[in-house]
């Protein structure tokens, strides 16, 4: 059973005490972080850089690849302290030892050249930094024909294939012709400590 130190009286009274119980995130450590210059790796629409810009980031750098998004992104004048611009992640350089933290989410999934990025944003981050980022499950990404199925009772099921098999897919998600770079949760935990 995990232990619950938390409703140990003493305990409780001294984590009550520390400064991010008493001030909330204002005094937390890793907010802190949020603070700093970070850049968003695929960044939409642009909303992650509007929400750490309104929680205290100092300066952000949204990069997508589509002009419509960044387009998109950039509609929103009243946020000052972010840049947008185009860029393609997998030729990106970013300055060595700059960022406390990089940031992409559901953009991964589409970079075939996956270890060269993780260089790279390893290699921009100041020590201690860290790298925030969410892909698409490799349950999704797997199967050579990814789609709901209804089973011999009726039932919808997702039929996983090719889960071993790692390399591009081709999928009609929202359109035909998307390509995603299918890797395991073994390669997706792995490929940062290779590095």
């Amino acid at each position: 059973m995990t232990q619950n130190i938390y409703d140990q009286e003493d305990f409780f009274k001294a984590y009550a005490q520390l400064p991010r119980s008493l001030h909330g995130l204002e005094k937390s450590p890793e907010f802190q972080v949020v603070r700093s210059w970070l850049p968003d790796l695929g960044c939409d629409f642009g909303y992650m850089c509007r929400w750490v810009r309104e929680n205290g980031a100092t300066f952000v750098h949204g990069i997508d690849i589509s002009e419509k998004m960044i387009s998109r992104a950039g509609e929103h004048p009243e946020y000052p302290g972010i840049r947008y611009s185009i860029g393609d992640l997998e030729t990106l350089e970013l300055a060595p030892n700059t960022f406390h933290v990089v940031y992409s989410s559901l953009a991964l999934h589409y970079i075939e050249k996956l270890p060269a990025l993780i260089a790279q944003i390893f290699k921009t981050l100041k020590p201690g930094g860290a790298f925030i980022l969410s892909v698409e499950h490799p349950t999704y990404t797997a199967p050579r024909n990814p789609d709901w199925i209804d089973d011999a009772e009726g039932h919808k099921v997702w039929p996983l294939d090719s889960y071993l098999l790692e390399g591009s897919r081709t999928t009609n998600w929202l359109a035909e012709g998307v390509v995603k770079q299918h890797r395991t949760i073994k390669q997706g935990i792995v490929l940062p400590f290779c590095l």
